[in-house]
């Protein structure tokens, strides 16, 4: 903890312009808390820039131009499960921001306290005699939901509740009200069958079920977004064949041949629905980037950083566009995937 400790200290001083001085002076009192205690406490102001260099670390990540921009709530001193339910949904107001996306993270106590769910807000899975209706990819946590006494409509875009549990005790289920969530009606500006099909989406993609870890402190719970870029949405979400699987009822209501391959059919079926969600957010006014301007935006990121002498490193299968990837530059790059800290990771599920 101690080196890790020092070497976020040692950055986070040189990169805002702090003294030697000043650094050696926190970097003593960092280590005589270590000693003394197993751990220390951060500053809000290193909380705040570890959390912004996480951003600027995150290899899957094509967004990181904007990583000085992420906003951060320190709620550390919240323990029960009211407090943090409450702190989650001025996270998402604010983040939200009635359509223009704000990129936010929240910072809970690094001890005893997690949120079940993948993205605060995300549509439940139901499995039924007819077929699963809504999101396959919940099934698992819907399912958790229902044992912990939650009753879904068993409709395709029922939000999930919010199930935070801390220390050792039972979770507890919140509903969030619905005037807390913006969500975008699918539509395409030719294509009326996409009103038909009465696809939606929610505007903000709140992840919460990673971990932040900023100079030897692991936060479990950390719930961050930034705004979609759109083939999340149209070319995952809604298009994979495990998730809502649209394409094949886009392509039959559009007249396409999908009895052969060759007819392109998935692909003329998918631009159609990236195009209709592009539309839709932009009509609606809500934050959203599209795959061609996101890999440029990621270019003036990557000059950025060598003009700051810092190596940029990326997970090139995530951050090539599920969509047309060799019209980026990022599809012919070769990315180093070493993975820096502060970061975002992975952690096992809660339940």
């Amino acid at each position: 903890m101690l080196k890790e400790a020092e070497d976020f200290i040692r950055t986070f001083y040189y990169e805002t312009g702090q003294s030697e001085q000043e650094m050696q002076s926190r970097l003593l009192e960092i280590e005589i808390q270590i000693v003394k205690y197993g751990s220390y406490e951060q500053t809000i102001e290193e909380i705040t820039y570890g959390a912004k260099m996480a951003w600027r670390n995150s290899n899957k990540c094509i967004g990181r131009l904007f990583w000085q921009s992420l906003n951060v709530f320190d709620k550390r001193d919240l323990h029960t499960e009211e407090e943090i339910f409450k702190a989650l949904l001025e996270h998402i107001q604010f983040a939200t921001n009635e359509g223009r996306i704000r990129p936010t993270i929240s910072l809970f106590s690094p001890h005893d306290i997690r949120i079940w769910n993948h993205q605060l807000i995300r549509y439940a899975g139901y499995e039924t005699e007819k077929g699963i209706i809504g999101d396959p990819d919940s099934i698992a946590f819907t399912k958790k939901c229902q044992e912990l006494g939650w009753k879904g409509n068993n409709e395709r875009f029922d939000v999930l509740p919010l199930v935070i549990q801390t220390k050792n005790n039972q979770p507890k289920l919140f509903e969030i009200p619905k005037e807390y969530i913006l969500e975008v009606p699918i539509r395409h500006p030719e294509h009326k069958l996409f009103e038909e099909l009465q696809v939606k989406w929610y505007a903000v993609p709140i992840i919460s079920s990673m971990k932040l870890e900023v100079g030897g402190i692991t936060y479990p719970t950390a719930p961050f977004n930034g705004w979609y870029m759109g083939t999340e949405i149209g070319a995952r979400n809604l298009a994979d064949d495990n998730r809502y699987n649209m394409l094949p009822t886009i392509a039959e209501n559009m007249g396409l041949n999908t009895k052969s391959n060759a007819s392109l059919w998935k692909d003329r079926a998918l631009v159609e629905l990236n195009a209709a969600v592009l539309f839709s957010f932009k009509e609606d006014g809500v934050s959203i980037v599209d795959h061609h301007t996101a890999a440029q935006q990621f270019k003036r990121f990557e000059s950025n950083e060598m003009d700051a002498g810092r190596d940029v490193t990326g997970n090139w299968t995530w951050l090539i566009p599920p969509l047309s990837p060799g019209t980026t530059h990022i599809f012919h790059k070769p990315y180093n995937n070493e993975k820096k800290t502060p970061n975002y990771f992975y952690q096992p599920s809660p339940y």
